[in-house]
This record gives structure tokens, sequence and C-alpha cells, in this order.
């Protein structure tokens, strides 16, 4: 999507199997796993195995064989057979993985993106963004760099190709946007008040550093667009969480 930032960004990879995978099959895939997030930028490899079969057509919520992250090595490394016998189930984030890879994704190894993945159903990508948003009031004083982007990114694909004082289109066009390109929409059409804030937060993205926001402007923020975001799944119309 052309905005990696190593010190910010982690490595998004999606397995595909024609089958179920055994416990033993998936330490020793881990084994090779933990080797490579060694290698991997700051924030590490963030991956999920998922059967063919649940691809396409696509299942909501999707279940998925094996789980990792960097915030899960620590489990892991100190007791594997418990990890791989836990980490399995259903993810609803995989909705959002699989529509970047319709748009933006790059096959490695096998076959073609489009012979992999079916559609993801619009209603099934917005309660995954929504719900990854959902604490946002909570979150965005640890991580602001990130609810800050996203929020303005989740309000930008229920809008569309709305813009800001103009009556919205009959069928707007859906903005799939990086957390960057979230940002620049947030500062051409969230109020000006908001613009410092998004700014920072755009700044620190691109250069991999902190941010500190004061609690009382980012809950006004994160108030602000979860009400719009509430206003505009009315629309939908959904609810969040549904």
């Amino acid at each position: 999507m052309g905005c990696f930032q190593a010190r910010k960004s982690d490595l998004d990879l999606i397995f595909v199997v024609e089958r179920e995978i055994s416990d033993a099959e998936k330490l020793d895939f881990l084994a090779y796993v933990a080797e490579w997030n060694g290698e991997a930028p700051e924030k590490g490899i963030e991956l999920s195995i998922v059967r063919e079969s649940f691809c396409k057509p696509f299942v909501y919520p999707t279940p998925f064989e094996l789980h990792f992250s960097q915030a899960h090595l620590k489990w892991y490394q100190e007791n594997p057979q418990d990890y791989v016998e836990k980490m399995k189930g259903v993810d609803r984030d995989l909705a959002a993985h699989f529509t970047i890879i319709e748009r933006f994704g790059t096959s490695l190894y096998g076959r073609p993106v489009p012979q992999v993945f079916g559609p993801v159903p619009r209603e099934d990508y917005i309660d995954s963004i929504v719900f990854d948003i959902e604490e946002a009031k909570e979150d965005i004083l640890e991580n602001p760099v990130y609810i800050i982007l996203n929020l303005c990114r989740v309000l930008a694909y229920l809008k569309g190709g709305e813009c800001a004082g103009e009556e919205p289109a009959a069928s707007p066009e859906p903005l799939i946007l990086s957390k960057k390109g979230g940002g620049e929409w947030g500062l051409k059409f969230l109020p000006q008040g908001f613009r410092g804030l998004i700014e920072a937060a755009l700044v620190c993205y691109r250069d991999g550093t902190d941010m500190t926001v004061q609690a009382e402007e980012g809950e006004c923020f994160a108030e602000y667009m979860l009400t719009e975001i509430r206003k505009n799944l009315e629309i939908e119309p959904l609810e969040m969480g549904s």
C-alpha cells in the first residue's frame, strides 16, 4: 500500500492450506517462524494459517488453524505445546486482512490471489473493521498513532466517495485505505480542530517515532469519530459489534 515503516509496521502473512494440520506440523512450522521473526522489523511477523475451504467462498467469522504474532512470542517460547493446542479458533480480523489481500496482496508462493480468495462481503468487512476500533477511547492514550489513523480510515470507508459539505453520491465508491491514506483523508474532511492531532500522528507514523496525546484531546477525538462511525453504521444499517 506504499507506506511501510520498519519501526511501526509488521509483516502480514496468510498461509492457505488444503487440509487440517497436526500439532506436530504446527510445532515444526513455528520453529521456522520464530527464526524468521528474529530477522523481521521491530514489530515482527503476524501470520495466520487458514484452510482453503474457508477462503473461497469466504466464511465469516473465519476459522484459522494457527496464528502467530509478536504479542504471542513469549507464550510460544515458554510452552509451545500449549500454544499450538490453544491457538486456533475464529478471527473476525481476517475479513479485513482478506479484503486488503484482494485489493493489494501479493502471492509469494502458489496460485494467484483471485484463485484462492473469494470476495469478502461488505457487511463482513465493516463488522471486522468496526470491531477493531470499539475500544478506541480507552486505547488511544496507549497507542495513539494506530488508533487515530485507523479511526480515520474506518470512517473514510463508511463514507465512501462522499466529500465533506457535499451531497453523498448515490453509490459512493468504498475507500480501502492504508493508515497513512486514512490520515490524509482525515486532514481533508474532518473538522479543522483535529488537524494538529492527525498531522502529528502522520509524522510519527512516517518517522517511526512515538506519540503522546493529552487524555482530554485524545478522548474527544475518539468520541467524535465513534459517534460519526455509529451514524454511518445506522445508514448501512448495522450496529457496532453486530
